[in-house]
């Protein structure tokens, strides 16, 4: 046996030298040739080697269509591979660092720092919950079957990693995977259909269940043993649950129908009730005890007595199998209540409370009878699954845009002779709220005959709610979320049609949050009076009352930074969050913030858990969602170690976040503080839309990125737009960021910044009050560390070649424009936290310095073919594999 222990460097030259080999024998000599031409080309500017990119960029605008072909494949898939690499390298750090406890954001340190304060830690435990929200966004660029091919490399590298192998045994790793670069290299990169959005859910849960399943009983483990070791023994609630989008958001996806849901729904509790089958086996072998030697308490004995009477045959049939071993008797018939969950037959589990019920007494049980340590290595992380999971696995949010549901509630009301779309706001509030509270319905909403197609979809997604909640659960489908919410009544709309369709019965039942998204300036700078609006109205008040006064609202960080900028979009959520913060405590309400997050700096990603610890004090009840969506999720959640590390530095950063809540209350920002972003972020904001507005932008916009090819990019299921037209205020803003990330100029992250820092030093400020800011301020540091991980993946020479490709005049008016402002904004960044690099992760700047070289040649190859007007279908698909290639060396899409 031989011990080998590799590293990234190792791993990344294995693999490029494998995927050489495979070009060579798989692709002609000139097509291998072109590549390490190209690739040296690159290197030899980046090193310095060469002062000129013009060999590079002549060899690339020149090269036929299949060596094209050829050398985007060949660094899409090194990108590829080597982000495995990285991968790997990650989960040895980790492991590195939690043997040697050097991991200053996991549960250890968290448990530390609650150790501080004793008394407050099982307010804390009782408060905190994480709920990561998977959303079917379009921003994963790779096909489902060339994931799974990736996942095979993994594991290869992982068992050359870990395992102790003999020569022979190496050589098979080696051979197989080989042999899966190989298979990866003749697999098509680009999808040639839409995905569907079924295939969008089945992506969601290939995570749910390959990963997450496993991931949150190591998670629980951790914590109670990082707890108790500081505080004796701690019990640690339920922390964290999981939701999802994907099969529920219908917000400008019209593939998004009821049946889709069901669809949804019945595949997640299949998944769910299947695992717990083949655990509740496995326990079978692990529960052996002889019964002649331990009793069983009278809990366990009536809960075994009722089973046996669901099920006499089986139970008979048990107990010959299994004489004298109850806990076996007892896990045979709880198998048999999985099983008819799914099925006709009486007798199945209503929900996952009465599973874990049954785990519970079958845990107590067990310990009466000396059997405490079997219990927490076997039974313990089945009963965490149950109770994160439940039988939905991850509830389903419902979400649509507010337009659709004041056009279906205009038709309801036209059906009673009431011309709803001429009443004002006030007027609509009214009739609203006495249709509710009226004991008979307004609107039969099976009646679709005479209603449009969007009408029709809404009528028929309330009317299946309270299906769905009788065959489900309640909690399988309770929350309803209302993309640009600007009025009250937009939330008193859904709550009319969730009324109408019976799913409501106020004053006492109320199964769903209504959920108001918040994403415009307009709509976050009115929240206080929107839900103020809210909470005095008679029928809202008692919905509210009915879900225990908790409101939960989603901030829309996508939208918000589209329209306003980052700089702007940053302090509008930040203020508001504390307007809505004062008005809930105002009414007692407990608010529940929604962070609607997207992976990329410019639409509010960033690291989750410095994110959760810059959040206003007063705004951390404990409970908190955010959104998890597109490569974001396969980062974060596609490799077990490092899903368990997400996890833990979220939970590390909550529990901190809650107590530094209860120490402090309110947060102390001190008023020049606030009136210094105050200044910055007008200008900001000013600077940005002007740029926006301008003349010309949007036709500048179309030249110098992909922003064509990505519309046509089989991402995901929905548009590209709202409309289909092309504006920047119609536009997504996961294409309008990704087509930004493209052309290497990160607009989206950093626009406006410069200037808004500018303002506030020509005016009443200085350097030294803005070392201040980012000394003390967690908001203001990490907004400024997020911007330079965007100014950091800017590259200004490689968005000169696309500007290249607008006309001179167009050229002329704004690419100076957007240098100056980067260049400015680098210069500032550094000045304010006297760094010498952008980045404070070392790691991040060696990733970004040894990947630039190899998207370098994408870059260029993109933008001879988009100079091209006359692109072959091969071109084409070549460009569309770029836009892949590149999003794979940026670890970035919108």
């Amino acid at each position: 046996m031989v011990t080998h222990n590799r590293g990234a460097d190792e791993d990344v030259e294995d693999l490029t030298t494998l995927l050489d080999d495979v070009i060579r024998t798989q692709e002609p000599e000139e097509a291998f040739a072109a590549v390490e031409a190209v690739r040296e080309s690159a290197l030899d500017y980046r090193r310095g080697r060469t002062d000129s990119r013009d060999a590079l960029r002549d060899r690339l605008s020149t090269a036929d269509a299949g060596t094209a072909n050829a050398v985007a494949r060949a660094f899409t898939t090194y990108f590829e591979l080597v982000n495995l690499a990285e991968e790997r390298q990650r989960v040895r750090a980790i492991r590195t660092g939690e043997d040697e406890g050097t991991l200053s954001d996991g549960l250890e340190a968290a448990a530390e720092d609650l150790a501080e304060t004793p008394d407050l830690v099982p307010g804390i435990l009782e408060d905190v919950f994480i709920e990561p929200t998977f959303t079917a966004h379009p921003t994963e660029a790779r096909r489902k079957t060339v994931k799974a091919k990736l996942w095979d490399v993994a594991r290869h590298l992982e068992r050359l990693d870990e395992c102790n192998l003999t020569t022979g045994e190496r050589q098979r790793v080696h051979r197989s995977l080989h042999a899966a670069v190989t298979s990866l290299w003749q697999t098509a990169q680009v999808r040639d259909r839409r995905p569907t959005p079924a295939d969008e859910a089945r992506n969601v849960l290939f995570y749910l269940e390959h990963v997450l399943l496993d991931a949150v009983a190591e998670v629980y483990d951790e914590a109670e043993r990082a707890l108790s070791a500081e505080l004796g023994a701690v019990e640690v609630p339920q922390l964290v649950a999981f939701r999802s989008w994907a099969g529920g958001d219908s917000d400008g996806n019209p593939y998004v129908t009821p049946e889709t849901t069901d669809e949804v729904l019945e595949r997640q509790r299949e998944v769910a009730v299947e695992r717990y089958r083949e655990e509740l086996k496995a326990l079978s072998g692990e529960l052996s005890q002889d019964g002649r030697r331990f009793g069983v308490d009278r809990d366990f004995e009536r809960s075994l007595a009722l089973d046996r009477e669901r099920f006499p045959g089986i139970a008979a049939t048990a107990t010959e199998r299994y004489p004298d071993e109850p806990y076996r008797q007892k896990l045979r018939l709880m198998r048999e209540r999985l099983a008819r969950v799914n099925d006709v037959r009486p007798g199945g589990y209503e929900s996952g409370e009465a599973l874990e019920a049954d785990l519970a007494t079958l845990r107590e049980s067990l310990a009466d009878n000396g059997g405490e340590l079997v219990a927490r290595t076997h039974l313990d992380p089945v009963r965490r699954r149950v109770e994160t999971f439940g039988l939905r696995l991850a509830s389903l949010d419902l979400r649509d845009h507010r337009a659709n549901h004041t056009t279906a509630v205009t038709e309801a009301f036209s059906r009673v002779g009431v011309a709803y779309d001429e009443l004002d706001e006030a007027e609509r509030v009214e009739v609203l709220t006495d249709a509710v509270l009226q004991e008979t319905p307004v609107v039969d909403l099976t009646d679709t005959e005479d209603c449009d197609e969007a009408t029709t979809r809404v009528f028929e997604r309330f009317a299946r709610l309270a299906d769905w909640h009788a065959e489900y659960g309640p909690e399988a489908v309770d929350a309803y979320c209302i993309s640009m919410t600007e009025e009250a009544s937009h939330v008193l709309e859904v709550l009319f049609l969730a009324d109408q369709a019976g799913a409501v019965e106020l004053p006492d039942y109320c199964p769903i949050d209504v959920v108001p998204l918040l994403e415009t300036e307009s709509a976050l700078s009115g929240a206080r009076d929107l839900m103020g609006t809210l909470f005095e109205n008679e029928a809202y008040a008692a919905a509210l009352a009915a879900r225990g006064n908790d409101q939960e609202v989603m901030l829309g960080y996508s939208d918000s930074n589209k329209e306003n900028g980052f700089l702007a979009a940053n302090w509008d959520l930040y203020r508001n969050q504390r307007r809505l913060a004062d008005i809930a405590n105002e009414f007692d309400v407990s608010l529940r913030l929604f962070h609607g997050r997207g992976g990329s700096i410019s639409r509010g990603g960033g690291p989750m858990n410095e994110a959760l610890l810059a959040l206003p004090a007063e705004t951390v009840t404990g409970r908190v969602r955010f959104t998890e969506q597109g490569e974001a999720i396969a980062e974060k959640y596609g490799n077990p170690h490092i899903a368990e590390r997400e996890l833990e530095q979220m939970l590390n950063a909550q529990l901190r976040a809650r107590k530094r809540a209860l120490e402090r209350g309110v947060e102390s920002v001190p008023e020049r503080w606030g009136e210094a972003m105050e200044t910055m972020a007008g200008a900001a904001r000013t600077a940005y839309r002007d740029l926006l507005e301008t003349e010309g932008f949007v036709r500048y916009y179309e030249h110098v990125t992909p922003i064509a090819v990505i519309e046509r990019l089989n991402l995901g299921s929905r548009p590209a737009s709202r409309s289909g037209e092309r504006t920047v205020e119609d536009l997504r803003a996961i294409p309008w960021v990704f087509s930004w990330t493209q052309s290497r100029c990160i607009l989206p992250g950093w626009y406006g910044l410069a200037t808004g820092l500018d303002a506030y030093l020509d005016g009443e400020g200085d350097l030294e009050s803005l070392r201040e800011l980012y000394a003390e301020w967690p908001f203001f540091r990490t907004m400024l560390d997020n911007a330079a991980l965007a100014l950091a993946r800017t590259d200004m020479e490689i968005a000169a070649e696309y500007a290249r490709l607008a006309d001179e005049e167009s050229r002329e008016r704004f690419f100076p424009t957007l240098e100056r402002e980067y260049e400015r904004a680098v210069d500032l960044v550094l000045a304010v936290t006297e760094r010498e690099d952008v980045l404070s992760r070392q790691w991040l700047r060696e990733s970004l310095r040894a990947r630039n070289p190899h998207v370098d040649p994408l870059n260029f190859l993109q933008v001879a073919l988009l100079s091209r007007s006359d692109r072959t279908p091969v071109g084409e698909r070549t460009l569309r594999l770029t836009v892949q290639g590149i999003a794979a060396g940026m670890k970035n899409t919108g």
